[in-house]
């Protein structure tokens, strides 16, 4: 599966996107994939004590800072702070093209692979969980379901992955059905209500 997704993203090979400039809001994620012949997803969830996004499943990453040469070093220092993943086991080989969040940050996924027995370790100021999903999970469409969910003080019917005790929705979901349509054509499509701003599945990218 692996060689078939490597294969499908060469129109998406990596790249370091144009420097940041200072006030911009730019951020990156990184789609850490377990090299084994069914490879899992890593997938981090948000502490409950935060107060954006908490208890939320997310993608190790986050804001670029000042010191971060480009985004691909905002991926990886990220992941390493976040999830304790050290740069040097990350053998990067696709740039996802970068979609707004809601609130209007622009956010950048890298694809890479790591070893399938490789340590994580959650930095809980910022974590209460580590896990990791089977690919095979997220295509099957089976298992993509709806949950009620308050966006801005409203309550919403949305698209979800129910795996275990963790929720996969949002802009995270969006984001993964973007990755599967691009990497495996799996024509997954996200239906969502009317919802100003809010991340929708794209089209998968073709060469």
């Amino acid at each position: 599966m692996l060689t078939t997704i490597a294969d499908n993203l060469k129109p998406l090979p990596l790249q370091e996107p144009l420097p940041v400039q200072r006030g911009e809001r730019e951020a990156a994620v990184l789609l850490a994939l377990t090299m084994e012949p069914r490879p899992h997803l890593v997938l981090t969830r948000r502490a409950g004590h935060l107060n954006d996004h908490a208890g939320e499943v997310a993608l190790p990453g986050g804001m670029w800072e000042p010191q971060d040469s480009s985004l691909l070093h905002t991926a990886l220092r990220e992941s390493h702070e976040e999830i304790g993943l050290p740069p040097g086991e990350v053998e990067l080989f696709a740039t996802l093209p970068p979609r707004d969040t809601r609130l209007g940050v622009r956010v950048t996924p890298f694809v890479g692979r790591i070893a399938a027995d490789a340590e994580l370790t959650p930095e809980l100021a910022e974590l209460d969980a580590i896990f990791r999903v089977p690919l095979e999970y997220l295509l099957d469409t089976n298992n993509l379901t709806r949950a009620n969910f308050d966006i801005n003080g409203k309550d919403y019917s949305l698209p979800c992955y129910q795996y275990q005790e963790y929720t996969i929705w949002g802009f995270t979901l969006a984001l993964l059905v973007e990755f599967l349509n691009c990497s495996l054509r799996a024509d997954i499509q996200l239906k969502y209500p009317a919802i100003k701003n809010f991340p929708q599945s794209r089209p998968e990218h073709t060469s």
